[in-house]
Formats: structure tokens, C-alpha cells, sequence
């Protein structure tokens, strides 16, 4: 069985798109969350090897997710996903506690490469 992973991004066809990557490249999507609040609280009940993250959405956004998650769980791994120009978030994100990003839209190779950076194979 691969990494587990929970999604959050407001828009179901980017979560369909991250997902079918992520099992394709032998992780196991655990759990998909809409908004802010309910990555956390999936986070929480899931306890995943790594979320990935939208950076804006309904609720809450990817800043406040991180910061949220990295207080309860310190030793977490979150990535977060931007569009191309939203360097600041990006660096806010990092700082926070996130891992790393991955661009929007997304290529198979940098989402796979990125993830199994951070969990290993």
C-alpha cells in the first residue's frame, strides 16, 4: 500500500486531476476535502502521510490550513498548490511550515517528483 494522502482544493476537477496522478504513481488518495475547514478536520481523522493543498479557497485558505495543521501536528508534510505568479503566497506557505509547492496546472512528473521528494519512493 503507498503513501497515504489527503487532497483540499475547492474545485473538485483539480482534486479529480491531482488524485488520478498521485494513484497512478502509487500513492493511495485517504480522503478530499472542499475548503479549509474540512482539510483539517480530515487531517485530523485521517492522519495522512501528507496533505496537499489549494491556496485559496472557500472558508479558509491554504495559509491558515497550514498554520492550523503545523500547530496540532508539527512534524506534518504539506504541500501546497499555487497558480504561476502567486510567489508571495507561496513563500508566506513555506514559511508557515509548508514543505514545498507544486504550479497549477499540474504536470505529472513535478507533482510525483515533488511528492516522492518528501515521502520517499
Amino acid at each position: 500500500m503507498g503513501k497515504r494522502i489527503v487532497l483540499a482544493d475547492d474545485a473538485a476537477f483539480m482534486r479529480m486531476m491531482l488524485k488520478n496522478i498521485l494513484v497512478a504513481g502509487g500513492y493511495e488518495v485517504v480522503g478530499e476535502a472542499g475548503n479549509g475547514r474540512e482539510a483539517i478536520e480530515k487531517y485530523r481523522e485521517l492522519k495522512p502521510d501528507m496533505l496537499i493543498s489549494d491556496m485559496v479557497m472557500p472558508e479558509m485558505g491554504g495559509i491558515d490550513v497550514i498554520r492550523n495543521v503545523m500547530a496540532e501536528f508539527p512534524t506534518a508534510n504539506i504541500v501546497i498548490c499555487s497558480a504561476i505568479g502567486q510567489q508571495a503566497l507561496v513563500i508566506e506557505a513555506i514559511q508557515a511550515g509548508a514543505k514545498d509547492y507544486i504550479v497549477k496546472p499540474f504536470e505529472q512528473s513535478n507533482v510525483i517528483e515533488t511528492v516522492s521528494k518528501i515521502l520517499g519512493a
